[in-house]
Parts: structure tokens; sequence; C-alpha cells
């Protein structure tokens, strides 16, 4: 069966749906709202949500960076569900494994064994800046970090065994043989644990991760229980999910890890109606603010790019010091469509380079079945570019054909996280 996340940001993935008529901007603040979308996405039956998180404000006239915590909204939205699972993005250069292990083991225990966690390095020297850091430290360093990072947390929620609570009214609470110290000592961390959390229902929180460069590969391979991709077209994706399923063999793992790509559609009962959301929401496209977030992703200065010139050539993949798997994203854009500076703030107005699909939902589906049936994607984490709207049409919609094609579930089987998505419990 196919995985479906869904991906859930402001009020979409596209840069100008904040800006729409009928937008939820004014709700970004008041959890109901996303309690509403965790229900819907539940109503279809999905695997999990997810928020991906940031540590600085951003240019705040360009529209929703963030506003709720992620770890904070989640615990939430697991009190208006029932099974979906709860993704959030955790930083191993600004947390600490203590801190990330107890917030998780936390939320775990609330949600019934819901929580899945997306370890990051984190991206930018803004952020850097609110965290004692003059700059981000070097990619390298940052994965280094990361590798001890997840070592560490995973020793802490090991650190209770799953039969150590007796909760002996004559005796002990905890039997203290079964609840050990870590004495981590490590490059970058030094943790004496235990947690002062039992063991949460799925042992482990699921970890997913998004690595693109090769330090991203290979912790991926080593360490992940599910993978987030950036894929502009199918022949990418398969590049990407070969060499990580070669990678994992090689580290030894018999494990399926799932891939999963992000993946922006706009739906509708005819490919004409679908274009035309496409248009409604790219006529609210604003060019500033889509010059500064195409900055970001190229590290250029773009602010005085001629928009309807073609795009002035960037430096090779070899050469880019920043985040990668976006970058090799926008450079294979501009090598297939030759686009002008405005056609490429188009395209990525929606999920900055990712999988667009444009039409109605056997269309969509036409693509996704071709994706999971020739090593493109085990799933897709889906990217509405605007909410609620988008995911409603997709839920309503599109998983109606997954189901009927025998793709995707009917109904949740398991109550975890790890159940929806076939994992064992450590």
């Amino acid at each position: 069966m196919m995985h479906l996340n869904v991906f859930l940001f402001g009020c979409g993935h596209h840069k100008g749906a904040w800006r729409h008529p009928k937008s939820s901007v004014e709700r970004l603040g008041d959890i109901s709202f996303f309690e509403e979308l965790a229900q819907t996405a539940e109503r279809g039956k999905l695997d999990a949500v997810f928020f991906a998180d940031g540590q600085s404000a951003g240019n705040v006239s360009d529209g929703s960076w963030w506003f709720l915590e992620p770890l904070t909204a989640l615990a939430a939205m697991s009190r208006a569900t029932d099974k979906i699972g709860l993704i959030s993005t955790v930083s191993s250069t600004f947390y600490t494994p203590f801190h990330a292990a107890r917030y998780m083991a936390s939320l775990d225990h609330i949600s019934g064994g819901r929580m899945g966690w997306n370890v990051v390095t984190s991206m930018f020297d803004m952020e850097a800046r609110n965290h004692n850091y003059e700059a981000m430290p070097v990619h390298a360093d940052r994965y280094r970090r990361a590798d001890e990072f997840v070592d560490a947390v995973l020793k802490l929620w090991d650190s209770w065994e799953a039969d150590a609570l007796s909760f002996d009214r004559a005796g002990h609470y905890a039997d203290p043989t079964k609840v050990n110290a870590i004495n981590h000592n490590g490059e970058f961390f030094l943790v004496d644990g235990p947690l002062n959390v039992p063991r949460s229902p799925q042992g482990h929180p699921v970890m997913f991760q998004a690595g693109a460069s090769e330090e991203g590969r290979e912790l991926a391979a080593r360490r992940a229980e599910g993978i987030y991709a950036v894929a502009y077209d199918l022949p990418a994706a398969q590049e990407y999910y070969r060499d990580i399923k070669r990678r994992v063999q090689a580290a030894g793992r018999e494990v399926n890890v799932p891939i999963m790509p992000g993946l922006v559609t706009y739906v509708a009962a005819t490919e004409e109606e679908a274009k035309a959301k496409q248009r409604e929401l790219d006529e609210l496209l604003p060019v500033d603010a889509s010059l500064r977030q195409l900055g970001l992703y190229t590290q250029q200065d773009c602010m005085n790019w001629e928009l309807d010139k073609p795009v002035p050539e960037l430096p090779s993949l070899a050469e880019f010091t920043g985040p990668k798997g976006r970058y090799s994203t926008i450079l294979r854009i501009i090598e297939t469509e030759q686009p002008t500076v405005r056609q490429l703030l188009g395209r990525l107005a929606a999920g900055g380079g990712h999988c667009t699909i444009v039409g109605t939902p056997v269309q969509i589906a036409d693509q996704m079945e071709l994706w999971f049936n020739n090593e493109g994607a085990d799933g897709f984490n889906l990217m509405p570019p605007s909410l609620p709207y988008s995911l409603n049409d997709f839920v309503d919609q599109v998983v109606p054909e997954l189901q009927r094609r025998g793709l995707f579930r009917r109904d949740y089987e398991t109550d975890t996280l790890r159940g929806h998505l076939g994992l064992a419990k450590p």
C-alpha cells in the first residue's frame, strides 16, 4: 500500500495562498484550524500529518512563515484525533538530545503511540544567530553532530526497559535495575541519563530524515525509518530512490524504509478547472517575496534579476555550499524547461520544485501509480498549495480513486504510526 503524509504549512505551500480572499490567514494562531486539518487527513486515512519548523521569523511581510510551535500544536492535535500519525521536525543543531528525547517520548505517551520526528541539521545563518552561533556550523560538522544526536536520543529512549514500571505500592514505583544511565560522552554531547520519561508506547517515535547531500543520504540510509525527498520528475525520483535503497542495504539494514517525495496537487473535475485553480493562486504571487525565496534556495541576490529574461547562470551543484536537495531541483528545472525568471518563480510558487500535478483525480492517481510502481516512491508527502481547500480536494477526490485501485487503505488497521508504516517496534 502507498503511504501518504500531509505536510501542513500556514495557509498552504503556494507563496500567494495567504493573499487569497478566502484564505485562512486570520486563523494561523487558532489551534482549532490545525485540529480540523488533522481531522480531515484522518478522514482520508492518511498515515500522518507533518510540520516542518524554522528557527527565525524570516521576512514578515512575505506571508505565513511560522506561528504556533509544532510540538505544542501537535500535543493539541493529538487530543482532537485518534489514529493519524503526528510528525514534527527537530533540529539536531539547536536541540539537545535530552530535550528532544523528553519532548518526543512525552508526546508519544499523550498520543498513544503516534509520534514521529524528522531530524534536520537546519539551514540558515539567521537561525543560527538565534541559538548562540555566529553562523551555521560547516556542513560536515552538522552531520557528525546529527549522527551523535540521534545515537544519544535512542539511548535515552532505551534507558527504560518496557516493563520497568511496577506500581508496587508496597515497594517500588519502578524497578531500578530496569532504568539505567546511558553515560554518553561524545564529541558534541555529554548526557548521563536515564531519561525522566518512562519508555513510550512505540519504544522509539518513528525517525524521518530528508538528506539530499552525500552526508544526508548516508545518515538517512543508516538511521531513518522513513525518508522525505525532493523530486521534480520521475527520473530524478528514481535516481534518489535506487541510491537510498542501495545504501540502506549496504548499511546492513533489513528493513523497508519508505521513501516519500513531496507532491503538490491541483485537483478538479476537469483539467481546465484544475489549471484555473493553479492560475488563480499564481496571479496572487508576490514578486519580491518570490525573489527573496529564490535567493534563499540559491544563495544568490536575485532581487535585480530581469523577470522576462533567462535565469542567470548559477554555480554547479558541486560548487554549492547550501542545502543541496532544493538547489539540485532548481538546476534540473532550468536545464529541462529553460524558463525565464518569471516562469521559474511560478514553477517554485508551491512546493519549491517538488513534483506538481494539475488535473482530474484520475490523472493525478495515474501519475502517483506510475511513480509507485516504477521505483519512484513508496508514497508521497502531500504539499497542499492552499489550506484547507487543496487538502479537502485530495481527500474527497483523489483518495477514493487510489482506494478503488487498491493502492491505499480504506480504513486504519493499526493504532500507531509504526503500525501504519509497517515498521517493527524496537
